[in-house]
């Protein structure tokens, strides 16, 4: 499994990389290998919209599951992954780049419990 260093990770499996303003949110390698192969994404967010750490805002469909889809920080949407609803398996592919889910602005980024890649790859036991 990977486990960008340079990335941080929240305690529920999104990962978030953060580029001069925008900061951008995904699932981790764990999270999508766990699921199995994706089918179907639902962000029900959209571009203006602010979130804080805890909202929905959307969900992923996997064969064998449908699970939330979890802001790890609080921030406002800049942008949706829309080539998601083509290839949601690109999340499958590869969870740090393509498969990236949204993006956001005005990130608080000390609002959640971000841990980095150590950590989040001993707490998931890899």
């Amino acid at each position: 499994m990977n486990f960008p260093e340079n990335l941080k990770y929240a305690k529920s499996h999104e990962w978030v990389r953060t580029e001069g303003d925008t900061t951008t949110i995904g699932i981790t390698d764990f999270a999508q290998s766990e699921l199995g192969d994706i089918v179907f994404v639902d962000i029900t967010a959209a571009p203006g919209d602010t979130l804080n750490a805890g909202d929905v805002f959307g969900t992923i469909e996997a064969v064998k599951t449908v699970s939330d889809l979890y802001m790890p920080i609080g921030g406002t949407i800049s942008e949706i992954n829309d080539g998601l609803g083509d290839a949601p398996e690109s999340i499958n592919n590869d969870p740090y780049e393509d498969g990236w889910l949204i993006k956001i602005t005005n990130a608080s980024l000390d609002d959640g419990e971000m841990i980095d890649a150590a950590a989040y790859q001993e707490m998931v036991g890899a």
